[in-house]
């Protein structure tokens, strides 16, 4: 669509890819939230936007995929340049290792704000040690103006291993619907299609991409081991994993080979997330690596125990014996330890669940999170 004449600056909202994800979940909650006398905004793909862009409700925002092939965007520079000289954005927002490269063509198109955020880790860099990640930062780093950091440890990260002085970085947290992601009430409502709708059922679930970094593998195990450790679970205890990806199809046959596939759920993609996670009675996020995840807040938010590695933010989310669990990564006999342990007292976990809901309602509204964005965006672009 074309914008027109409109005095509201434009923030260009760069990604590498726009699909389902938590990094993208967290754009689409920022468009639809701010309030709209405030910025105009497009959203800006290098690769593909899918129909996940139908999640954005606003009718004034721009949507362009450039479609880029694997390898550097230096060849994109020129369409860049132009795209930018065409709408003439007041902020770039870049996200992620991704899409970081594209602050040299708005820089030379005279954009004069570059933002990017840090949103996770990379897949070949889950700690953060890679030399070779921090040295791509930071050759970037003359062309950015700020930077968000979607958590402490990410904020540490581009402080002290980047370099990037202390004043020009902000630890924003993301923020989730609360209204949207609530408690389900006394009784747990069935999820649509669910296999385990009998209420007798004790419903542990994952929800997100299927992808090596996000480690499902290591649930369907630690959820194998859990009817190991506790047979008398066998007529209660169910899986549920919903998302797509490689790790569906070697879940599927792990949950298979140990004769487990029929008290296992994995339907693949899902677009009632909300529902689904009213559905489960414990979230378990088995994750390599992780920025601040919007599933855990979602999760916390709908009154649910969350079992979760403690890597990223993790460990900033989920106060460990309060309001969820926190198990080394891969560790499948903690994992399932700490299943079994919320199987077995039932009300201890609905109590778990209550604490975690309160502090998203203390600490992670989408109202916090979009004052801190809209703030940061009014000040740098005064600044410049």
């Amino acid at each position: 669509m074309t914008m027109g004449l409109d005095s509201r600056p434009l923030i260009a909202h760069v990604v590498y890819s726009f699909d389902i994800g938590g990094l993208e979940n967290g754009v689409v909650n920022l468009i639809n939230h701010m309030p709209y006398e405030t910025y105009r905004h497009v959203v800006i793909s290098l690769t593909d936007i899918t129909d996940f862009r139908k999640r954005i409700v606003r009718d004034d925002v721009e949507f362009v995929a450039l479609h880029k092939p694997p390898g550097h965007a230096l060849w994109l520079y020129p369409r860049l340049f132009k795209l930018f000289r065409r709408l003439r954005p007041a902020i770039v927002h870049s996200r992620n290792l991704g899409a970081l490269e594209i602050v040299v063509p708005a820089w030379a198109a005279g954009v004069p704000v570059r933002i990017h955020g840090e949103h996770g880790r990379d897949i070949g860099d889950l700690d953060g040690s890679s030399k070779k990640y921090q040295w791509v930062r930071r050759i970037y780093r003359p062309f950015v103006t700020y930077y968000i950091a979607l958590s402490r440890d990410l904020e540490d990260y581009l402080i002290g291993k980047v370099g990037i002085p202390r004043c020009r970085v902000a630890q924003i947290y993301n923020g989730v619907d609360a209204h949207r992601f609530h408690p389900a009430g006394m009784h747990r409502p069935s999820i649509a299609d669910c296999p385990f709708s009998d209420p007798s059922y004790w419903l542990v679930g994952s929800v997100g991409r299927m992808q090596t970094v996000k480690d499902q593998t290591t649930l369907a195990r630690a959820f194998i081991r859990a009817l190991e450790l506790s047979p008398e679970l066998k007529e209660s205890l169910r899986l549920v994993m919903i998302g797509d990806g490689p790790l569906r199809e070697k879940s599927q046959l792990l949950l298979k080979q140990a004769g487990c596939d029929e008290s296992a759920w994995l339907p693949g993609e899902r677009n009632d997330v909300s529902e689904i996670l009213r559905g489960l009675d414990c979230f378990v996020l088995p994750s390599l690596a992780e920025g601040v995840s919007n599933t855990i807040l979602e999760a916390m938010a709908s009154g649910l125990p969350v079992i979760a590695t403690n890597v990223g933010g993790n460990s900033e989310l989920i106060d460990a014996g309060q309001s969820g669990e926190l198990v080394p990564v891969s560790d499948v006999e903690a994992m399932a330890q700490s299943i079994v342990a919320y199987a077995r007292d039932r009300a201890r976990a609905r109590s778990v669940g209550q604490v975690g809901r309160a502090a998203v309602e203390r600490h992670y509204s989408l109202t916090a999170m979009v004052q801190q964005y809209q703030g940061l965006y009014d000040r740098v672009l005064n600044e410049n």
